[in-house]
């Protein structure tokens, strides 16, 4: 009975999920943990290259997947994968908007102060981060408005609770993520369908390509002041690790979390409830 249980309360077998920058460090972690709770994983990526390593991984593992090339800020080229996306399965069950990520070019530092931000920079980040999941969102929402049914699962940022210093652009991204998630979820669940939900989960610190240089000295392999402040002021003493996403990735996709939307979930190892005291 206990293994039943479980099956019917968080099993995602056969699931079909759109991951957006699902080749990416944490996008492509949790796209593998899909697959090995038997969903079928669609990797919507920018680099050919990259997704055909993490399709390459899913199908070493045995896990039906399918991947493609898409620029998620460019409407035709997302409505063009879900028009594939539908042609081979018939259905999304449910979409994680993962593309984002910052940039030098829009991070202050004595060598950049505010003042000098370029404005390119500062929306690109902003767009990166927002309008990438606001238009895929539109796009794999109306598939799941005519569905009936239907999740969708933000990828915001600890920097929303708190605006983290040097980042302002991928900030202020990822607090309007937050609150259009919230938005949509009471959106969807009034106008269209109470089984359409969205939430989102709020990492905390994870290295990844965008944000090692700021973590990392370069050159000594050592942390830097920055790196250095915020293990101190993660209970845990520690950055995340990509599989630590999984289990609330998996919570928040499956059955068990039916009245469970408009939330964001940190996992961040307490960072955001340590006072510093």
């Amino acid at each position: 009975m206990g293994k039943d249980y479980l099956e019917k309360l968080f099993g995602l077998s056969g699931k079909v999920i759109v991951l957006t920058g699902g080749a990416g460090v944490l996008c492509s972690h949790m796209a593998k943990g899909l697959g090995r709770a038997g969903a079928k994983p669609i990797i919507l990526g920018h680099t050919q290259e990259k997704i055909n390593k993490v399709i390459a991984e899913l199908e070493a593992e045995g896990v039906e997947a399918l991947g493609l090339r898409v620029d998620a800020l460019k409407r035709d080229e997302v409505e063009a994968a879900a028009e594939k996306v539908m042609a081979r399965f018939g259905r999304v069950d449910a979409l994680i908007n993962g593309v984002g990520g910052n940039r030098p070019e829009a991070t202050t530092s004595p060598d950049l102060p505010f003042f000098d931000l370029p404005e390119e920079a500062i929306q690109f980040v902003f767009d990166l981060n927002f309008m990438s999941a606001f238009l895929c969102s539109q796009v794999f929402g109306r598939i799941m408005k005519d569905q009936g049914e239907g999740i969708i699962l933000n990828i915001s940022s600890i920097s929303a609770f708190r605006s983290l210093t040097r980042i302002p652009a991928y900030s202020a991204a990822k607090a309007a993520l937050s609150n259009f998630t919230q938005w949509l979820a009471v959106h969807m669940a009034q106008e269209y369908s109470p089984k359409i939900r969205v939430n989102a989960i709020a990492p905390g610190f994870f290295l990844t390509k965008q944000n090692r240089y700021l973590l990392i000295d370069e050159e000594t392999g050592e942390l830097t002041d920055r790196g250095k402040a915020i293990i101190e002021h993660t209970p845990m003493g520690r950055f995340g690790n990509p599989e630590d996403l999984i289990g609330t990735v998996l919570w928040l996709l499956s059955p068990g979390a039916a009245f469970v939307t408009g939330i964001v979930v940190p996992v961040d190892g307490g960072f955001s409830a340590f006072s510093g005291v």
